[in-house]
């Protein structure tokens, strides 16, 4: 791949004087930015964004409309503007009790809305200790996945560096997305490879190149890192494989 993805997520945070921050990033050369405001700002942030910078949402229910309170249609987010929706975080899988094949019919709703997903995989430090590890996230990949790549986007989120200040070491981020692409490729064949897989966890402006320059690391999936212009820049900078 010749281009980085960098996407921020910015969870719950953020209010309307935040938009700001999202209008003072602009794209770089070698490098494509997607931002995942709360629900409440993916239409402002859509008016202000640069062009180069792509809203999204940070979930969505799999069906199209319906008896579902509190909940968001990826009709709903296309409907905004947005151009993607990121399902299926360690958050969502933890905090709602998403199964696989929950976080699947998301995918297939957002892609028959026009959107691009972002599907989420990642192990406990509980399974990683266990030696696990790659069994886990097989069986995430399976699960969650449709039949076909078109607009796939994977990120691997070890769930113990998500907001830990923790990351793991380059050999545990090379070797996961080694592994990764191995899983696409039997998955997608020769599809699997256009596949980009961002490493996401505690990925910050200090960390950005180490993380980013590993093998079959397209990218990074951003927290708190993301929230305002400045740090999110420097992120993207850091994955820039062709500076200027």
């Amino acid at each position: 791949m010749t281009k980085r993805l960098v996407v921020g997520n910015w969870k719950m945070n953020g209010v309307t004087a935040s938009l700001g921050e999202i209008a003072g990033m602009d794209a770089l050369a070698g490098v494509d930015l997607w931002v995942a405001p709360p629900f409440t700002l993916v239409g402002g942030a859509v008016a202000v964004a640069r062009d180069g910078v792509r809203i999204g949402g940070q979930d969505c229910h799999h069906a199209v409309s319906g008896a579902h309170t509190g909940c968001i249609s990826a009709a709903m987010l296309a409907d905004l503007g947005a151009a993607f929706v990121i399902v299926g975080h360690s958050e969502r899988r933890s905090d709602q009790g998403e199964t696989d094949a929950e976080v699947r019919a998301k995918v297939l709703a957002a892609r028959a809305a026009g959107l691009d997903v972002i599907v989420c995989v990642g192990e406990s430090e509980a399974q990683r200790d266990a030696g696990t590890a790659e069994a886990v996230v097989d069986g995430q990949l399976g699960g969650s996945l449709p039949g076909t790549a078109d607009g796939l986007v994977i990120a691997y989120e070890p769930v113990w560096a998500i907001g830990t200040g923790r990351t793991p070491s380059s050999a545990e981020v090379s070797a996961m997305h080694s592994f990764i692409r191995t899983r696409l490729l039997a998955l997608f064949g020769a599809a699997g490879q256009g596949i980009a897989i961002l490493y996401g966890g505690s990925v910050k402006p200090d960390n950005a190149a180490v993380l980013l320059g590993q093998a079959d690391v397209g990218g990074a999936l951003v927290g708190g890192a993301s929230l305002t212009a400045a740090s999110f820049l420097a992120i993207a900078a850091a994955a820039n494989p062709s500076p200027g």
